[in-house]
């Protein structure tokens, strides 16, 4: 898809959130093939008691469209993408540990405790671990295989 095709249709994205509320609308791009990428989405969904974030794979429409508009790589799933408000096409976004600490202040509660001590760890640090464990996560957790959803409320939340 060339990027002006890629920039029409995160357009009609971004309208999309804008009609579903007024608040802000973060999203969670993961790698929807991975094991690991999965659990952690499952468990973010659990976790998060107020039911704000939403998830999507980067291999569907909404995370190809957004990683393109980005001029990002759309073939590169080794980084999650925390987007910070899918309703504003400026919105800001946030990669690796970054997203991580980013998703976990979004839960809320105890988790923003958790994400103020790994913002403590320097970023190099933490994003060179999580390159060594996205390099190494197919061998150690496999691929996902599709099982039913613990809590069937979340499939609201999971887009694409």
């Amino acid at each position: 898809m060339d990027r002006r095709g890629s920039r029409l249709r995160i357009g009609r994205i971004y309208r999309q959130f804008q009609t579903m509320t007024n608040s802000p609308q973060p999203v969670l791009l993961y790698d929807g093939e991975c094991g690991l990428c999965n659990a952690v989405m499952r468990f973010m969904l659990k976790h998060d008691r107020r039911g704000k974030l939403k998830v999507a794979p980067l291999q569907g429409a909404l995370g190809q469209a957004f990683l393109s508009s980005r001029g990002m790589n759309t073939r590169d799933f080794d980084s999650i993408v925390f987007i910070d408000d899918m309703a504003r096409i400026d919105t800001p976004f946030a990669l690796r540990t970054n997203g991580v600490v980013r998703a976990l202040e979004e839960m809320g509660g105890g988790w923003r405790r958790v994400a103020r001590l790994i913002r403590f760890v320097p970023v190099v640090w933490r994003d060179r671990l999580y390159r060594v464990v996205a390099r190494l996560r197919y061998r150690i957790f496999g691929r996902y295989r599709p099982t039913s959803l613990p809590n069937p409320a979340w499939a609201e939340r999971i887009l694409d």
